[in-house]
């Protein structure tokens, strides 16, 4: 996740917290879960559709269902944090979402796998903003530096261990330990919690807002904005069902074009209830800052292409390329460290260059990669188009948080952060949505249609290109300050 590196007032001489690295360590282990489950049922994909029986329109699912509620509650979870407390946020959501694995792992029908996935993305948004809440009320100065660093590069490592781990998995002791190894992980991370993390003040929090009167702020104690929330996953749910039913049912039937229109409603909607809510989660003012919404297209574009990519590529392995689940999570390890060498270069490059030529090059590498994909049949390589692709998309993924989070006040970093990395979510949501769509039939379980699949890459192809042309207007013109780390997603 994204994060403001300055340190709150009044925090520069504060007492180190004793077994504070420890905790780091805790912190990042739920944090890990939280990641790995994103890319981990990409590769258990295919089995699981073999083994459940699931349809194309299904399918797409088992992974937008988590992403989706993962997206939607996210800044609803940030805010239950400030007013239930962060240990108990935290403590909440990691029950939630270990129980919810729990049930995952031993789901016999797609019904309760989806229902099951659900309530795991609703941990999750629980138990992750909780936590970096409390890394950065136990670290102070240069080490919460250090400490964000850490927690930032989870991002990076959860998905290239997702790959191999969902890949062993599957091919051994099946796809339901994808799910069930988060259950003796979680109880142990619940148990020491207890142990270790300071309960903290639940409804006071000098340290929210620096420069904030305690008795201030103790009147102004952040409410949950429920119906925002409720309207955010609404309006994206109904985007992406009618989006999934387009690849079967057509563009023009019913089952497409109502939850359309009934998602872009739910959007006035939102936007209605977020003018009028004492504590919105998404503040209007927010969105008029060119930096914030440039950033936050850019991660939404990003997000949704890449785990596109993953879903498109995972099933075309081992549906028509015949690879075991093992095999393909070894072909996606090159891609996981080509994207962390393309995130370094690019954060080295970006106070030189700027955010527009970072971004544009980034996405015209991406599209180059995507066009590669798009020649399967004509003996094209999945790993080089896929490596090309991601190492794009990398880049974009730093332009997006430095552009969102630039010279935010710090009483909005937590705001601002938690808003970026929804997007990231609702971006993969959308971006599986968007590929199914296009693929129509190649991505049902056991098909070996190549044309589909070509079709997808083919299209993201031509959303990258359209990203880079766009780049130059949307983002700002100039470069982030270099004082302080930069954190990608």
């Amino acid at each position: 996740m994204s994060h403001s590196p300055a340190t709150h007032h009044g925090h520069g001489h504060a007492a180190p917290t004793p077994g504070r690295w420890r905790v780091l360590v805790l912190l990042c282990l739920a944090q890990f879960m939280v990641i790995l489950d994103v890319t981990i049922a990409n590769v258990a994909l295919p089995s699981i559709g073999e083994d459940l029986a699931l349809s194309r329109a299904t399918l797409p699912w088992v992974i937008s269902a988590y992403t989706l509620v993962f997206g939607g509650f996210l800044l609803l979870g940030g805010r239950l944090a400030d007013l239930i407390g962060r240990r108990t946020t935290f403590a909440w959501g990691l029950t939630l979402f270990t129980a919810a694995s729990l049930a995952c792992g031993l789901a016999t029908n797609g019904t309760t796998l989806l229902a099951a996935r659900l309530a795991q993305g609703a941990g999750a948004a629980l138990l992750s903003p909780a936590a970096l809440s409390i890394i950065t009320t136990t670290f102070h100065g240069a080490e919460r530096n250090r400490a964000l660093g850490v927690w930032a590069a989870i991002g990076g490592t959860g998905s290239a261990v997702g790959v191999l781990l969902g890949g062993a998995l599957t091919s051994g002791p099946g796809w339901e330990w994808a799910f069930l190894i988060n259950v003796p992980i979680g109880a142990a991370v619940l148990a020491a919690t207890f142990a270790l993390v300071n309960p903290g003040p639940n409804h006071t929090n000098p340290g929210t807002h620096p420069g904030t009167d305690p008795h201030t702020e103790r009147h102004n104690t952040p409410r949950p904005d429920w119906p925002g929330a409720i309207l955010m996953t609404a309006m994206t749910a109904s985007l992406i069902f009618g989006l999934v039913n387009a690849g079967s049912a057509g563009w023009g039937a019913p089952t497409t074009l109502v939850p359309l229109a009934l998602g872009a409603t739910l959007v006035a909607a939102f936007i209605a209830v977020e003018r009028r809510a004492r504590d919105p989660l998404v503040p209007i003012p927010v969105l008029t800052r060119r930096n914030v919404v440039a950033g936050n297209l850019a991660m939404l574009t990003g997000a949704g292409l890449l785990i596109a990519a993953f879903f498109l590529a995972s099933l075309y392995l081992q549906a028509v390329a015949h690879y075991s689940a093992m095999k393909t999570g070894l072909t996606f390890l090159p891609v996981a460290l080509g994207m962390i060498v393309a995130v370094h270069l690019c954060s080295h490059l970006l106070p030189k260059l700027g955010w527009r030529p970072i971004a544009t090059a980034g996405m015209v590498v991406a599209a180059g990669g995507f066009f590669w994909l798009s020649r399967l049949s004509g003996g094209g390589d999945v790993l080089i188009g896929f490596v090309v692709a991601a190492a794009g998309l990398a880049c974009m993924f730093v332009v997006a948080t430095t552009s969102a989070m630039h010279d935010v006040d710090h009483r909005e970093a937590g705001l601002l952060s938690g808003l970026v990395n929804t997007n990231h979510e609702l971006g993969a949501s959308l971006g599986i949505a968007f590929v199914a769509a296009v693929a129509g039939g190649s991505v049902e379980t056991g098909a070996v249609a190549i044309s589909g699949y070509e079709n997808a890459f083919l299209a993201c192809a031509i959303v990258s290109l359209i990203a880079a042309v766009a780049s130059p207007v949307l983002l700002p013109a100039g470069k982030p300050s270099s004082d302080g780390p930069v954190f990608a997603h």
